[in-house]
């Protein structure tokens, strides 16, 4: 069973830790080394636990923390799913999560931007591209989904 509750400060150095994880595992596939470490050196604790001081942030439980997402009204931000839960729902299951609560505060529609490894979730969701960019983690694509 999955469980989606708020970040808690006590979260901090296993979000960061999955952070890294999944940048070094996953996102590695697409992006060169030095502009993983410099991921890696961005998502550390502290600055985990100062980014849930400006967003809302979530994680996904099960059998320890297997996810995160934050959102600031309708952007979406830092989702990563623990790269050994990947296909069983968990992305799915933050994303909907803070797209219904986006809803609830009036929002028609969210926005992302979505590295090269997160772009295909994306749009399995139904985000539309938008536009792509470089940004000083690479490239980078901007997402848009209207919400029901």
């Amino acid at each position: 069973m999955v469980i989606v509750r708020r970040f808690d400060n006590a979260d901090a150095s296993a979000v960061a830790s999955l952070i890294e994880r999944c940048l070094r595992e996953v996102n590695s596939r697409d992006y060169p080394s030095e502009v993983i470490e410099r991921m890696c050196e961005h998502f550390t604790e502290h600055r985990i636990k100062r980014l849930a001081t400006q967003r809302q942030m979530f994680v996904a439980e099960a059998d320890g923390i297997a996810g995160t997402v934050s959102r600031d009204g309708n952007k979406v931000y830092t989702m990563f799913v623990h790269p050994r839960a990947v296909g069983h729902g968990i992305g799915r299951l933050l994303m909907r999560h803070i797209e219904a609560l986006a809803l609830i505060d009036g929002y028609d529609h969210m926005e992302t931007g979505a590295s090269i490894t997160a772009h295909d979730f994306y749009r399995r969701l139904g985000y539309i591209d938008v536009r792509s960019t470089e940004t000083d983690f690479g490239f980078n694509y901007i997402l848009r989904r209207d919400l029901p």
